[in-house]
């Protein structure tokens, strides 16, 4: 990687963080982690960030698709690609492989579900960095 990546994680639950943020750490990616979804929210908004893991369900229920609908609104914000890890695809409108039932439901650009597949992982997050960065270029071009 010649640029180290910087991902923002939004999880509740350490016990899942903890080895997802080695995963990606070792793979050369700068990882910050947010446990409180208003801490996370607020990270976002005043750091620079190329990808964020967002949990869904956190703090008083599905507060990570409360959080995906903040970015959207955001114009700062919604260049940056979201990756939702959940356990509840089913729960919030996903159906497999992983197609939203109604694109609006939550801004997303890509889901995985726990448990997590750490080459799975890592090429979602090598992908989603990619489209991001050529979304970029083109926006600078035209």
């Amino acid at each position: 990687m010649d640029t180290k990546k910087k991902l923002l994680m939004i999880d509740d639950d350490p016990d899942f963080v903890e080895p997802i943020m080695a995963i990606l750490e070792n793979a050369g990616y700068e990882v910050d982690a947010k446990y409180n979804p208003d801490e996370g929210f607020e990270a976002l908004k005043s750091g620079s960030y190329d990808l964020l893991l967002l949990d869904v369900l956190m703090g008083r229920g599905a507060e990570g698709i409360m959080i995906a609908r903040k970015i959207g609104d955001d114009e700062k914000l919604r260049e940056t690609p979201i990756l939702i890890i959940t356990g509840m695809r089913e729960q919030i409108a996903f159906l497999f492989p992983g197609q939203p039932v109604h694109p609006s439901f939550v801004p997303t650009d890509e889901l995985i579900e726990k448990p997590v597949e750490p080459d799975l992982l890592l090429e979602k997050v090598s992908t989603l960095i990619k489209m991001a960065e050529e979304r970029k270029a083109q926006s600078e071009l035209n």
